[in-house]
């Protein structure tokens, strides 16, 4: 009888795990996304922000590429003529192909980036842009990006910790 009852119990063994473990285990795997979760989105945060800045500086080192390339012009205004195809010819002032594309649309990791505040003057009867400041604000603030960030042509950018344009505080 011994050896019966042995027989049934490695028989039941094999059969895998109970519904009971099976609901404890997913239990704890829930738990431990909830504390994950968070933790990935702010972290996907951080790197839009990070994304942000860098897409600035390459704003500024375009926009000081433009002036030289095109100095009866000064800066570009609109984003997109920092941009342009390589297949549509050889640059312009409206196309000079410095930016890359997703960028010049002003839409690029969770942040909206706009040139604004353009100072212009008339020199020879042409308009000539003398300053300008890019911006670049998250999509959804909280979500895909917490400050705002200003660049002028000093090339020093500011935040907003609000995530707006109004931006004050200097980056560390």
């Amino acid at each position: 009888m011994k050896h019966h009852l042995t027989r049934r119990r490695s028989q039941r063994d094999d059969a895998g795990f109970t519904l009971m473990e099976l609901l404890i285990v997913i239990s704890i795997m829930l738990i431990l996304m909830l504390f994950a979760i968070p933790n990935m989105l702010h972290l996907k945060s951080e790197a839009n922000e990070t994304s942000a800045i860098q897409s600035l500086q390459a704003i500024h080192e375009a926009e000081m590429q433009y002036n030289s390339m095109y100095p009866a012009n000064g800066y570009a205004c609109v984003l997109s003529e920092l941009g342009g195809s390589t297949t549509s010819g050889p640059p312009t002032a409206t196309s000079a192909q410095l930016l890359p594309a997703d960028l010049a649309t002003g839409q690029k990791s969770g942040y909206t980036f706009n040139i604004t505040n353009c100072t212009k003057t008339t020199v020879n009867n042409q308009d000539m842009y003398t300053s300008y400041e890019a911006t670049a604000v998250p999509q959804a603030v909280g979500k895909t990006g917490v400050n705002g960030y200003c660049l002028d042509m000093s090339g020093e950018i500011r935040k907003d910790p609000t995530g707006g344009t109004n931006c004050t505080v200097p980056l560390q």
